[in-house]
């Protein structure tokens, strides 16, 4: 099957869960291969532990469901004016990965906790930056509200699932970093650009769908370099 004969509504959360069932075939399979950058072992000692981190996959129930992400502030030390899930480190008093995502979404983008149902966590994604982080899947029923922290967060936006979702919608790029070229996936919608670990881990989720809902394997498209 093809992707867009497959991923129609009603989406709930019995059917999020049936696509995190996939993970572990997803992995066997080899196309799991998006659980890291791919510069982790470059930038990161073997002997040196990651730092714990959880975001939220939050889905929206809407007519065409949503995903949402934050667009940080420009003057963070870490990710300035990126896009990407809400989400941050684990604190020692986190009971585990999806009560971190959430005390975090809830910090960031005002949400209302209890409009949010935890499905379950994707895939570990690893980064060059040190970190280990747990994308933690949840559900809201109805349209949210944002309150965003001005500290942290300049935008909270939402996103169609079915355009994040559809492979024909992945690029993956290269371009120089620290002295090397280095290879990340992108997913560009409109005038946003999703990038580096929130594309992968969407890239991810996406293979898990498709091999939950049987649409056959279909590579990235390939951009040319950017020598910058």
């Amino acid at each position: 099957m093809k992707y867009n004969e497959t991923l129609t509504n009603p989406f709930s959360p019995d059917r999020l869960r049936s696509w995190l069932g996939a993970g572990d075939a997803v992995v066997a399979s080899g196309a799991g291969r998006f659980a890291d950058d791919g510069e982790t072992l470059s930038f990161i000692p073997r002997d040196q532990p990651l730092k714990a981190a959880a975001v939220l996959v939050l889905v929206v129930n809407h007519p065409s469901p949503t995903l949402v992400f934050t667009q940080r502030t420009a003057h963070l030390t870490e990710h300035a004016g990126q896009i990407s899930f809400p989400g941050g480190r684990v604190e020692p008093n986190d009971r585990d990965a999806a009560a971190t995502a959430l005390r975090e979404t809830v910090e960031e983008t005002g949400i209302n906790a209890g409009q949010i149902e935890i499905v379950g966590p994707l895939p570990h994604y690893t980064t060059g930056t040190g970190y280990r982080i747990t994308p933690v899947l949840a559900w809201a029923s109805e349209p949210l509200t944002y309150s965003p922290d001005a500290r942290e967060v300049a935008e909270v936006f939402e996103v169609p699932a079915s355009f994040l979702l559809n492979p024909r919608n992945h690029r993956q790029e290269t371009a120089m970093y620290k002295g090397r070229m280095r290879r990340y996936y992108a997913i560009p919608f409109g005038h946003r650009y999703i990038w580096g670990a929130t594309a992968g881990m969407l890239i991810t989720f996406s293979r898990m769908v498709g091999h939950a809902e049987s649409w056959g394997e279909m590579e990235p498209v390939w951009m040319a370099p950017d020598s910058a």
